[in-house]
């Protein structure tokens, strides 16, 4: 099982545009259009797939929010911080 970050841990790694939600950490990702939003659902998906992980990815119109946690360890954990960078890298 993966360790926890401490608190300090998260602040200091959190990547730009991701926010903290009690265990989780979030950001929503604009598009120009819905067709947009969903390729980068798929391709985050194949991500976390390789990953191991699974987070919650939410696909509304021309936007996408993705909710991160390692649910085993019950908490925010380096996976989390990793994934976050790699979708941060997919919208880029």
């Amino acid at each position: 099982m993966a360790d926890l970050l401490s608190d300090e841990e998260v602040s200091e790694r959190l990547p730009a545009d991701w926010e903290r939600e009690g265990d989780e950490i979030v950001r929503t990702y604009e598009f120009d259009s819905y067709l947009e939003g969903v390729g980068f659902a798929a391709g985050a998906g194949g991500l976390a797939e390789e990953a191991f992980h699974h987070p919650e990815l939410t696909i509304g119109w021309r936007e996408v929010e993705a909710r991160l946690t390692t649910h085993d360890a019950g908490g925010i954990t380096d996976s989390d911080i990793d994934l976050a960078e790699r979708f941060d890298e997919l919208a880029d």
